[in-house]
């Protein structure tokens, strides 16, 4: 197995890995410490079952379930179909973002497997935290480090996804800091996005608003991102605790089609 990084800050290709195949210990590890230090993982010329892919998942941990997203795998409640074609209107992950930021516990990571690609574009964007919150002067990052942000789900998903009403189910709300540790690398990156935050709870709310925006364009500063360009049995797998993803919505009216896995994490947390 040979892992070659895609750009200084953010993301690695891993090569002579089979993800089909149940992962031993050993290499378990090794994409455990190596998604936790480039933020996203890329696998090339994969072919995985439901089945397959859901056990690559529970490698890591237990698998999360969406709480709003409607296009679910027929049979396997746990796997999202992840799809535009002629007759779409929006497409999930259009903005840069964290996923579901808005949970108590939001996700550890996940895992997309590309089935269908556009004969042109598609591709997503990922940028690393660990790098915005390093670019930060050393005055604001000491700021920040006592912050908390709302992160809240209600105006994301009500209206988005067709079926989803008030009366099914709560939407999810929490409150997380704006600067979190990685619990595997121990690194601080910051943890607000354009999907989810709300507002700083420490702050009055013009003084919130103004410091959120500025946050928010500088997470999506070039330097810290690298571009996947996708191909049928693609696979990415990202670190939602120290990365965002902007996926692109440049191929319409082709089709786009693959499956995802997401990981439970646990509560985000700021330690010195």
């Amino acid at each position: 197995m040979e892992i070659v990084k895609s750009t200084p800050h953010c993301g690695a290709e891993v090569r002579g890995i089979d993800l089909s195949r149940p992962l031993d210990d050993a290499t378990a590890s090794t994409l455990e410490a190596a998604l936790a230090e480039h933020c996203v993982l890329f696998f090339r010329g994969q072919s995985l079952t439901p089945e397959q892919q859901k056990a690559l998942g529970r490698r890591f941990g237990p698998l999360h379930l969406h709480p709003a997203y409607p296009d679910i795998l027929e049979g396997h409640p746990e796997i999202m179909v992840i799809r535009a074609d002629e007759n779409t209107k929006r497409i999930a992950g259009e903005d840069w973002h964290s996923d579901v930021s808005c949970d108590s516990e939001p996700p550890l990571g996940s895992i997309l497997y590309m089935q269908e690609v556009p004969p042109v574009g598609g591709d997503t964007l990922f940028a690393s935290m660990y790098a915005a919150y390093d670019a930060l002067s050393a005055p604001l990052r000491g700021f920040l480090a006592g912050l908390t942000a709302l992160h809240d789900g209600e105006s994301t998903y009500r209206g988005r996804y067709e079926g989803m009403k008030a009366s099914d189910r709560p939407y999810p709300s929490a409150e997380h800091p704006v600067v979190r540790t990685h619990p595997r690398s121990g690194r601080q990156a910051l943890f607000v996005n354009r999907i989810f935050t709300r507002r700083i709870v420490q702050l009055a709310p013009r003084e919130s608003d103004a410091l959120l925006a500025m946050l928010f364009q500088h997470v999506e500063t070039p330097e810290f991102q690298c571009r996947f360009h996708w191909a049928p049995g693609s696979v990415a797998f990202w670190d939602n605790r120290c990365a965002q993803h902007h996926a692109l919505w440049d191929y319409y009216p082709h089709r786009r089609r693959g499956l995802r896995v997401t990981i439970q994490g646990d509560r985000p947390y700021y330690r010195a």
